[in-house]
């Protein structure tokens, strides 16, 4: 339920027209109410926390100064929108957040009306709302504005800069709005992020900005001559900041900034002025990841979704256990350090999530072997690619739905020339609370369609750490290795390395009545199951996959041979997988048996605990023991 503290202003806004009515100087106060509400819900019901407590200011100033739903706002990724959505009538429903059969925890067309463009992914925004203002345009809507918030991590990406490349020219009422707090989930890094910082501490900049803000009025509204204010400032920011041309000018943008994000007042009014300025702008706003919470402030990597924690005191609430099984991101993490060790040719990337992935582990021991790129999947493969081509074996590591965005680069730069790049698939599979938008859905279908691929899924930590080492071996060529978010089995996962032969399954258990064939992770699933048909009085054969290409032809040869009904069980979509691998097996030598695929079905998984996600599927333990009863029955 909705947490009882109290909120004198907050309670009062239903919609962003009921913010309008508020007094400027109420807004810090609100503000002040928003930050509180997000820590009180946040700290029991786990969601993206640092992010959002940065952008409560932007939020508000944004919806005051503009007429929302009319004009368009698109969050870019959406970390950071939980006071937007909180303020466009969900406030009620923020306890709700990231549940099974709540809110989603990010944007979502079909969910508000304020909400302009779905968004989950990083740097999608500005071509968003470019697309938008441009329909407006032809649309007779040249009245409308359009604002795309986006971070400095999120600007890094390649696709932001096309966007940026094409908008300049457009002439479209389109407002970007560069959310810059010097980190994404790591620190940022490359020269974007040496760029803005030179923006940020420039003594040139800071010896002029007092004299524009007097220029402005101080806290004042800029009055009738604002627009020739603003336009002396920006040639004046042009030619004196770092005495070098301005990048956002370079791409024909108005610049506005750097700017505090945290004075709403300030902030409302600077947008307000904006906002009558026709053609491309882009204000730079400073904030600060975590504002108004000690501990978000203080570690701002540890508190971009710290889990449970003392609303008070911030102290993150671990359950009590005396010891847990590693997560496969962590065995990653320590395996790839133990390769390395042994083979000089190993080299990590990441597209800046070093700490997801744990490859932050090798960067503390092997920094100059391990790579964080930023937000750039498709340049961390072809840079990996690149460095394959001189001999390196690059460990490459990108989350399941990331990899979606470099999939030509794989097919093109890769796989087409025979280089051997490891690609490790961090959270494949469903990933619970963050939903559709990071879902690793689709791996093993797209990726079993490029021809000189092996892709292969462990279904513990042991045979995970024995498929990096089969990697990296002389000759593999492109390896995929994809595996869960989560937990594995066992405390005692650090085995000796052993070579896999690609393309080989195993039989974990023979049975008389249905076979199961499982690929990954829920491997463990089907494990369970066939203890507990067993105990029932049913026998199930159990064969572990493990290679989706080349798949294991002769282990298959052996089952449709001795069963007649088989199950196939995979974390990843039913079209075009484990299962449909099956199907074109059995098709093409003439196998009559009777095959129910589980997995995945043909749609968007909402959020929610991979549990209920596990189970509104059906390839959980009892989903696999109800499918395997009733083929037997039938």
């Amino acid at each position: 339920m909705t947490p009882q503290i109290p909120l004198k202003l907050l309670n009062t806004i239903d919609a962003p027209a009921d913010l309008r009515r508020l007094r400027e100087e109420d807004l810090p106060l609100l503000c002040s109410e928003i930050r509180q509400f997000i820590i009180e819900v946040i700290s029991s019901n786990p969601g993206h926390l640092g992010a959002s407590l940065g952008a409560v200011e932007l939020a508000v100033a944004i919806h005051y100064a503009f007429n929302t739903p009319v004009d368009k706002l698109i969050w870019d990724v959406g970390h950071q929108a939980y006071a937007h959505k909180i303020i466009t009538g969900r406030r009620d429903q923020f306890h709700t957040n990231r549940t099974f059969g709540g809110i989603s925890g990010f944007p979502k067309m079909s969910e508000s009306e304020y909400d302009a463009f779905g968004v989950g992914h990083a740097s999608t925004s500005i071509s968003a709302a470019l697309g938008m203002a441009t329909a407006a345009r032809l649309m007779g809507g040249e009245n409308e504005q359009h604002i795309a918030v986006i971070g400095d991590g999120a600007m890094t990406g390649g696709m932001a800069m096309e966007a940026l490349n094409n908008a300049g020219v457009s002439n479209t009422n389109l407002l970007v709005i560069l959310n810059d707090n010097g980190i994404a989930i790591d620190k940022n890094v490359g020269a974007m992020r040496e760029y803005l910082l030179d923006i940020v501490t420039s003594r040139a900049y800071n010896k002029l900005k007092d004299k524009v803000w007097k220029l402005m009025g101080g806290n004042t509204s800029y009055g009738k001559n604002s627009r020739a204010v603003v336009k002396q400032i920006g040639n004046a920011l042009k030619s004196t900041i770092l005495n070098k041309s301005n990048l956002f000018e370079a791409f024909n943008f108005r610049y506005f900034g750097p700017v505090d994000g945290h004075d709403v007042v300030r902030l409302t009014k600077l947008l307000h002025d904006i906002r009558n300025i026709p053609g491309p702008r882009l204000l730079h706003v400073i904030t600060v990841k975590g504002k108004g919470f000690e501990k978000a402030e203080q570690d701002q990597i540890l508190y971009h979704s710290p889990g449970v924690f003392d609303k008070t005191t911030g102290e993150i609430i671990e359950k009590p256990c005396k010891s847990l099984p590693p997560k496969y991101q962590h065995v990653f993490g320590k395996t790839i350090i133990e390769l390395a060790e042994k083979n000089p040719k190993i080299v990590g990337v990441t597209p800046a999530m070093p700490s997801g992935c744990s490859l932050n582990m090798m960067m503390s021991v092997m920094p100059h072997r391990a790579f964080d790129v930023g937000i750039a999947e498709q340049h961390a493969v072809t840079f990996s690619a690149g460095m394959a081509a001189r001999g390196l074996i690059p460990f490459c590591n990108i989350y399941s739905s990331f990899m979606q965005r470099a999939y030509d680069q794989v097919i093109h730069d890769v796989a087409l020339q025979g280089l051997q790049v490891v690609f490790c698939l961090d959270r494949g599979g469903l990933v619970g609370e963050d939903g559709p938008t990071h879902h690793g859905a689709y791996d093993l279908a797209y990726f079993r369609a490029i021809p000189g691929l092996t892709i292969a899924a462990p279904m513990n930590e042991w045979e995970l750490r024995h498929l990096m080492y089969t990697a990296q071996l002389d000759g593999k060529g492109a390896f995929v290795i994809r595996y869960p978010r989560g937990r594995g089995l066992s405390v005692e996962w650090k085995k000796p390395f052993e070579e896999i032969t690609v393309g080989t399954g195993r039989k974990l258990r023979e049975g008389d009545k249905v076979a199961i064939l499982s690929i990954g992770h829920p491997g463990n699933f089907a494990a369970e199951a066939c203890d507990i048909l067993e105990r029932e009085g049913i026998s199930a054969g159990h064969y572990d996959m493990r290679f989706l290409k080349p798949i294991d032809e002769q282990l298959l040869h052996d089952v449709f041979k001795k069963y007649n009904r088989i199950v196939t069980v995979e974390d990843g979509t039913i079209s075009g997988g484990l299962g449909s691998a099956v199907l074109e097996f059995m098709a093409e030598h003439a196998y009559q048996s009777r095959l129910t695929r589980l997995g995945i079905p043909d749609e968007y998984i909402a959020q929610g605990s991979p549990a209920e996600l596990y189970a509104l599927c059906g390839y959980d333990t009892e989903g696999i023991c109800r499918t395997v009863r009733d083929m037997v029955k039938s």
